[in-house]
């Protein structure tokens, strides 16, 4: 059946082309192994019905959910507010800002379209109207957007985690110090560009203006400790905490800043289940995909091939970062987690590569995907939020993709930025 498996994967993949909606390529892929393969046809719906059958899946609505209640209540204005307060007196303070504003906002949100989307209106008006020029506010928005699925709460973490079984917690804890490492380094290429462009410097704020922007802030700061401090003392899952994180949004939304109304709710669940039932129709066809390349053997084939032609996991980790950073540039994260995993998560593990380190990794490089064209999904929306041509906008954030792509390195050649952590709270 690797033969068979290996012409409806070529035919899968020609067919991309096309344009049709990727779970509909890959359920027709999934039905005609299963056809062809001579098993029963009732095999499609069980696959289907087994892959959406997963707890930590539920975490996925109600992270979408938080994103949307952040943005329609008033905490995105807030967070950029206190962020400007304590950078926008640098030189190329905003642009700092922007980047503080998406740490804070990460901890809360966990996707890099609802910080582009949301965040980045906020962000891209203050930065015009200071004298950025459009084309430097897009891209940098952009690219600190990537932040928001690195930093947990994540969609793309817990999607991965399902897909190759791993833990969330440990994956949220794993990409904590990368996270921040990317803030890091995209804050050290402002300062170090800053003089040399001129980029502007606000006045300093005084004490009082600074902690009345922080108690302004105060309910958004307090999420990202209420989430890590009750999965790590055990109240609740990192599952859960997604549930407690959108129910935490909506009350701060409707009785703290009270810019949220009861009558805005019924619109913000019908975005939320548009956005989940196009992330679901991809995770039930995935997985029913993934179950006929498994039981073609098509995987394990490829991971002994793999491991025997390789050998070294740092050559192997090397050679996934290009695979990825390709795939990025023409697929949804999502659907390439998805689809990636089951072919190259197999020969990783076997190689002794620890699975905290290869998820981190695995996201990292999809994330980075997401400001790349031509399928650059978050720069399609920082262009669209700045009313910017595409191109100008993908122009504009090449010189942003170093430090990010530097992290990338880090953290394929020293393990220990993503296992520390976990090993630290978790005892791995």
């Amino acid at each position: 059946m690797t033969g068979l498996a290996s012409g409806i994967l070529a035919a899968w993949a020609a067919s991309l082309a096309s344009g049709a909606p990727l779970f509909v390529l890959l359920g027709l892929a999934g039905w005609a192994f299963v056809l062809l393969a001579g098993f029963p046809g009732i095999v499609v719906p069980q696959r289907i019905a087994m892959a959406a059958n997963s707890f930590p899946l539920l975490a996925a609505p109600f992270f979408v959910l938080m994103g949307n209640v952040m943005n329609a209540s008033g905490i995105t204005t807030r967070i950029f507010a206190f962020a400007r307060a304590m950078t926008g007196w640098l030189r190329g303070g905003l642009c700092h800002a922007n980047i503080t504003a998406s740490v804070i906002f990460a901890g809360m949100s966990g996707s890099a379209v609802a910080d582009a989307g949301g965040l980045g209106v906020v962000e891209i008006k203050a930065m015009r109207e200071a004298g950025y020029d459009p084309e430097t506010a897009a891209a940098l928005t952009a690219a600190s957007a990537t932040i928001g699925p690195i930093i947990p709460p994540s969609l793309p973490m817990v999607i991965y985690a399902v897909a190759a079984e791993a833990s969330v917690g440990g994956l949220f804890l794993g990409a904590v110090v990368p996270g921040l490492l990317m803030a890091g380094a995209l804050m050290l290429l402002v300062a170090l560009t800053a003089r040399r462009k001129g980029l502007p410097r606000e006045p300093f704020p005084g004490v009082r203006v600074l902690l009345r922007a922080a108690l302004g802030a105060l309910w958004a700061l307090l999420a990202p400790v209420l989430l890590l401090a009750g999965m790590l003392g055990g109240m609740f899952t990192p599952t859960e905490a997604a549930a407690v994180a959108a129910a935490y949004a909506i009350l701060v939304g409707l009785f703290v800043y009270r810019e949220l109304r009861l009558r805005d709710l019924p619109r913000l669940l019908l975005d939320t289940l548009e956005t989940t039932g196009v992330v679901m129709a991809l995770v039930m066809t995935a997985g029913l995909f993934a179950w006929c390349l498994s039981v073609s053997r098509l995987p394990q084939t490829l991971s002994a091939s793999l491991v025997a032609g390789i050998g070294d996991p740092l050559f192997f980790l090397l050679l996934l970062n290009l695979v990825l950073l390709v795939v990025g540039c023409f697929m949804e994260a999502i659907a390439a987690i998805l689809l990636l995993v089951p072919i190259f998560v197999p020969p990783a593990l076997a190689l002794g590569i620890d699975p905290i380190q290869l998820g981190v990794i695995f996201v990292l490089n999809l994330m980075i995907g997401t400001i790349t064209p031509p399928v650059g999904v978050v720069l399609f929306v920082t262009a669209n939020v700045a009313r910017l041509p595409f191109e100008a906008v993908a122009r504009a954030v090449l010189p942003y993709l170093a430090p990010l792509l530097l992290v990338l390195l880090a953290i394929t050649l020293w393990p220990p930025l993503t296992t520390w952590l976990p090993g630290l709270l978790l005892g791995r």
